[in-house]
């Protein structure tokens, strides 16, 4: 997803979507993909391990072609540099070609999951990265401004001072859906918050997780970081957020490039 092209509605179609086709074409990155779905986080001595007739520079060569696609992220642990799939040019792919012609037949691409162990190595964590043409101004305003949300966001408006320590709470019409608190607040650059289900009878029992908004600029575009962690499990908000937010930032994204966020309502 690093080469992302400007706004036009149809942007996605271009270069990036061509990207990830081209990526996908080659079976030595399918089988690095199967392998990270089979087994997320993996270093590169053990995804090379997956391709033994294959030099270790080779393996870097197709990681850096999938990285470059956004079909997966890193992340340093220690020493080590882990690597994750990420769903989201999956989703984009979704929403501008497959959900037109065979909805009934791919919806499962939606469930694939990032799962990334960091300091606790036996707690789920979701990590998501989207590249967006905007400023990062332009994009907090977008997370943190309850008329931006309502466009993207499910039709949610989302309520805080953002200062840390204060309440920060979605609603959709006059009912809470996610309540929460700011944790850190760094603007233009970082936000946490923690996250709790309340509309959800089925999700409302669940502890509290915690939600990281990272942003960076990247030429003329941002990369956004979304990292969901804090998970004492595989709760149900774990299993379901992990196919709720390629959609809230692919809406994000047509959002802040088109000025129309998507149609998600569920």
């Amino acid at each position: 997803m690093a080469h992302l092209s400007s706004a036009p509605a149809g942007a996605w179609a271009g270069d990036a979507g061509d990207d990830v086709f081209k990526a996908l074409a080659d079976p030595s990155r399918r089988l690095l993909l199967d392998s990270l779905f089979s087994e997320d986080g993996q270093t590169l001595g053990e995804l090379s391990a997956r391709l033994p007739g294959m030099t270790r520079f080779g393996v870097m060569k197709h990681l850096r072609l999938l990285e470059a696609a956004g079909l997966i992220t890193t992340r340093k642990l220690g020493r080590e540099k882990l690597h994750f799939l990420n769903p989201v040019p999956i989703r984009l792919i979704h929403d501008r070609w497959i959900g037109k012609y065979a909805e009934p037949f791919v919806s499962a691409m939606a469930g694939l999951k990032v799962d990334l162990e960091g300091d606790h190595m036996d707690r789920p964590r979701h990590v998501f990265q989207i590249y967006i043409r905007a400023t990062p101004e332009q994009l907090w305003q977008a997370i943190t401004d309850p008329s931006f949300t309502v466009r993207y966001f499910r039709q949610s408006r989302v309520d805080s001072t953002w200062r840390p320590g204060e309440r920060v709470a979605y609603w959709i019409d006059e009912e809470l859906v996610v309540d929460g608190k700011v944790i850190e607040a760094e603007p233009p650059r970082r936000l946490v918050t923690t996250w709790s289900f309340r509309r959800d009878p089925l999700m409302r029992d669940d502890p509290p997780s915690r939600v990281t908004w990272e942003i960076e600029p990247a030429d003329d575009t941002c990369r956004l970081t979304l990292v969901h962690d804090d998970f004492p499990n595989e709760t149900r908000t774990f299993k379901n957020v992990g196919s709720g937010w390629p959609r809230v930032l692919s809406s994000l994204k047509s959002f802040l490039e088109t000025g129309e966020g998507l149609s998600i309502t569920r």
